[in-house]
């Protein structure tokens, strides 16, 4: 008893002082995290005061951070202008995602299923090849897509948008749909063909409800990406009626204004509605999406 009595007057010092130099650490990340929030949260901030101001507001200097009072009109004037078809847009966009979410999804499934779980010669040298094409850029490959869709007569069409995803989804897909399945144990294949089961069949019935997080994760990611892409529809669409949300916004620096009126603040408007759907997708899925990057990492 008395060595532990002795022993603590030496501990505890110890203690404080290394909580001493944590406390400033600790102030300094909270601040910095501060910083960051406000630093990337004021574009998003500005987008959505620019939308409920008047015209006259938009170009008023100093600059009016909070308007008074807010036009909330200017989110049913944005579909009240007919040169401006937005809704049109949106179901083009929303097209483009299902098809090409679900392309995305299903065939990348089967080409990772196919990595996974089957021994082939040659399948390590066509993996690495389907990893070495996330290497390519876009811009390599977009002139010979391009002539490829015309001579298919693809061209201002949502086709080209959609219809590559049907053919393997892409290699991130792949990647992450394999690194899933490398997950889960074979003994479910293995009970599954003693009992008469396909390869199909264990596929589709029995790893597939496995991939409930790493699906919702690839679902969330290509969504993403799909309804934001401005490159791909800039290149194959050439009528408005037929543009995306992405390209259609763009629209809004091209058409001349309404009644002599600027449309900065219709446009900032539009931007604040687009950003909508893919916000409540995100957080509606973001348990699963951590879940599936999480497991898919933990077999390589």
């Amino acid at each position: 008893m008395a060595q532990t009595t002795m022993a603590q007057p030496h501990v505890a010092p110890r203690t404080r002082a290394a909580r001493s130099k944590i406390k400033p650490i600790r102030i300094f990340l909270y601040a910095l995290v501060l910083i960051l929030c406000v630093l990337f949260g004021f574009p998003l901030f500005w987008t959505l005061m620019s939308s409920l101001k008047t015209p006259a507001e938009m170009f008023a200097y100093p600059p009016v951070w909070i308007p008074e009072p807010f036009q909330w009109m200017n989110y049913i004037n944005i579909l009240a202008i007919p040169r401006i078809p937005v809704t049109t847009w949106a179901l083009n966009s929303l097209i483009i995602v299902t098809l090409g979410t679900l392309g995305t999804v299903i065939t990348a499934s089967l080409v990772a299923y196919s990595f996974a779980r089957f021994e082939y010669r040659g399948r390590n040298v066509l993996f690495m090849i389907t990893l070495a094409t996330l290497m390519i850029p876009a811009q390599v490959t977009l002139i010979p897509q391009f002539v490829l869709f015309h001579r298919l007569g693809w061209i201002n069409t949502l086709l080209p948008l959609w219809v590559p995803l049907w053919f393997g989804g892409g290699g991130f897909a792949i990647f992450l749909m394999r690194q899933f399945f490398l997950s889960l144990p074979r003994d479910l294949d293995e009970a599954a063909l003693i009992d008469g089961a396909s390869y199909l069949r264990i596929f589709w019935s029995i790893l597939m409800p496995l991939c409930k997080p790493v699906l919702a994760t690839l679902g969330i990611i290509m969504i993403i990406e799909l309804w934001g892409d401005f490159l791909g529809p800039l290149i194959y669409l050439n009528s408005p009626e037929k543009f995306t949300v992405s390209v259609g916004l763009q629209f809004f620096n091209t058409v001349p204004d309404v009644g002599g009126e600027p449309m900065q603040h219709l446009l900032m408007a539009a931007c604040v509605l687009s950003m909508i759907p893919i916000i409540i997708i995100f957080f509606l899925g973001q348990r699963f999406f951590v879940q599936g990057i999480v497991m898919s990492g933990i077999k390589g």
